[in-house]
């Protein structure tokens, strides 16, 4: 299911504040990293990325750490929308919430050919400062690669 967002809108990880910002997967001032970008689509979160010649595992298909990376972006930047959406709070209000791999899990399903990746997300719980994301990488409409995010709110002190 390919669907496309807005451009006017902004990501989950726009919200991110300054200080915060440097992931390598999904932070905004990483001049080398993915910077994702993730969007709501309806009840799911989704995030397009296109793989780069350097991300091979071997010749014509993406390196498996990749998709865990984008996994684990994917999923902690969901877990900060959902928990904006569960206290009925526009994503720019304060206090800030960000989160931080507590578990990751992923399942490969089958090797990902290279070009455009989606990644879906979906809440399966959401339980004081941890919510709990399972997502799916899709190429070309198939699942390749399926994981769960436990991802925690990042303490106060971090960043600081």
């Amino acid at each position: 299911m390919k669907t496309t967002h807005d451009p006017a809108m902004k990501a989950f990880q726009d919200y991110y504040p300054e200080n915060v910002s440097h992931c390598y997967g999904c932070g905004s001032k990483n001049q080398h990293g993915h910077r994702i970008k993730t969007f709501w689509d309806g009840e799911e979160s989704v995030t397009w990325f296109t793989p780069e010649p350097h991300h091979t595992a071997i010749p014509g298909f993406v390196y498996g750490g990749l998709i865990a990376s984008l996994i684990d972006c994917h999923g902690t930047g969901t877990a900060a929308a959902a928990m904006y959406r569960s206290e009925g709070r526009a994503m720019d209000t304060l206090p800030p919430f960000r989160f931080v791999t507590g578990a990751l899990h992923v399942d490969f399903l089958k090797p990902t050919p290279m070009g455009a990746l989606e990644i879906r997300g979906r809440i399966k719980e959401i339980k004081g400062r941890k919510v709990v994301v399972e997502s799916t990488v899709l190429a070309n409409g198939v699942a390749t690669a399926r994981g769960e995010v436990v991802a925690l709110q990042m303490p106060d002190s971090f960043g600081a």
